[in-house]
Order: C-alpha cells, then structure tokens, then sequence
C-alpha cells in the first residue's frame, strides 16, 4: 500500500513546482529590456522547476519514503531560493530601484505561495498530514487572500472597456476581502471557534464563493484564448489563476472529509 506521505508529497511538487516555474515566467515579462539580471535570474528558476518536474517524473506513489524526503529537502531549497528572488524584487519595486510591469501585490502574492509550498514540504517531511482544526483556519486564510488577489488582477488587467467583466472581477474582490476579514476573525477567536459546526458552515460558504470564482475564471480564460475580449492577460496566467482556485476547492474537499472523520 502506497506511504500517504509520499502520495501527497509527490501531489505538491507536481502542482506547486509548475506553479513556480511560471511565476518566473510572468516576473520574466513584466521586466523591462535593460533589467537583463532579473530576467536571467527568473529564467534559472524556470531551468530549475523544469529540471524538478523532470525528476518528478522517475517517482511513483510506491517510490521509497526516504527517496521522497531527500527530494522534497530538494525541492524545498528551490522554493526558498524563488521566494528569496520575489522578495528581492519586491524590495527593489518598494523603494523605486526598479520600475516594471509587475505589480508589487503581484509579487508579494507569488512570495506568499513560494513560502507556503516550502512550508508544505517542510510539514510532509516531519509527517504532518492530516489536518488540524486550526490548520482548517489557517490554510482558508491564506486561500481566500490568493482569490481576493487573484480578483483584483482580473480586474486590473482588464481592458477598461470591458465594462461589465470588470465590474464582475470587482464584485468578486469585495466578496473574498469579505471572507478574509471572516476568516480573520474566526482565527482571533480560537481555540473556542474550532468546533465541528463553525468549521463545516466555514469550509460550506467558502466552497460557494469559490465555486463561483472558478467559473468566472473558466469563462474568461475560455474568452481570453479564444481572443474575444481585450485585456492584457496572458492565456497561460488565465489558467495558472483557474487551476489554483480549483486547488482550494480540492482542500477545501479534504478539510471537509477530516471533519466527518473527527
């Protein structure tokens, strides 16, 4: 039977590491011409991520548990070094050394997700697997923040005259900053607000919004390459957004099953 840590081990990588690779990707183009440096510097990590996908592809879900944590150890350094590399550039955008085309919320936003990927190996490899109530908080923190960021893009990359995708991309901005305020809240309330009842009415109204989200995301993505409405997304950042909200509703799904088991 197959170690769960290293099913999900190798579930992570596969996701986040492709997820890092066109982070680099997007930070790659928002550059101007004469910052050669942290063009050549994202495209390192592009090399890196493509070479851990590579890698990721000799294991298999019966692959040696110790084989799994030397990779994640791996993988784990390459996470921190691209979460170095945002941070570095979110400090030269912060203080006017640098002027590009990537929104500093942007870039902040890749970071967080740097962070939480080595977190989550971090975690697998101290055989940390099932979630705890104040993990059920938490990981909704740090979703619904990525959503609410993910709206804002849309509708900031938007052309101006596509009056009503934009006022939709707004609307759902308002809604996740809603939820995050919520969630907020629950987490200064703990441990008292970590009861079965308040976490699955939590996880309920945070699969609807979600759901919705991803749809409009799909709608978009679907319009976007098929050229019929102006903005200045690129088709692979109108995916990368859709395959990240449909992640939280796949943990949102395993947070819910964790709750029947308790």
């Amino acid at each position: 039977m197959a170690n769960p840590i290293v099913v999900r081990s190798l579930d992570e990588i596969k996701f986040w590491s492709r997820i890092m690779k066109e982070h680099a990707l997007f930070l790659s183009l928002g550059f101007t011409h004469d910052q050669k440096e942290l063009i050549n510097e994202a495209q390192q990590f592009i090399t890196t991520f493509e070479r851990i996908e590579e890698k990721l592809s000799r294991f298999t879900v019966n692959s040696d548990l110790r084989q799994i944590q030397d990779f994640n150890n791996e993988v784990y350094q390459a996470a921190a070094a691209i979460w170095s590399y945002k941070r570095k550039v979110l400090g030269l955008t912060l203080r006017c050394e640098i002027h590009s085309n990537n929104y500093p919320l942007l870039v902040d936003h890749i970071s967080r997700e740097a962070a939480y990927f080595a977190n989550r190996l971090k975690e697998l490899n101290e055989g940390i697997l099932a979630p705890k109530p104040e993990a059920i908080i938490e990981e909704n923190v740090f979703f619904l923040k990525i959503m609410a960021d993910h709206s804002k893009f849309i509708g900031h990359l938007l052309d101006p005259s596509e009056r009503k995708l934009v006022e939709q991309a707004r609307e759902f901005s308002h809604d996740f900053d809603q939820l995050v305020f919520q969630a907020i809240d629950l987490d200064s309330m703990r441990p008292h607000s970590e009861t079965r009842p308040i976490l699955t009415h939590f996880l309920n109204q945070n699969k609807v919004s979600v759901t919705s989200l991803r749809d409009f995301k799909k709608t978009a993505r679907e319009l976007i390459e098929a050229c019929r409405i102006k903005s200045n997304i690129h088709p692979l950042l109108a995916d990368h957004t859709f395959r990240e909200a449909e992640r939280f509703l796949e943990i949102i799904d395993l947070f819910e099953a964790s709750l029947k088991r308790t």
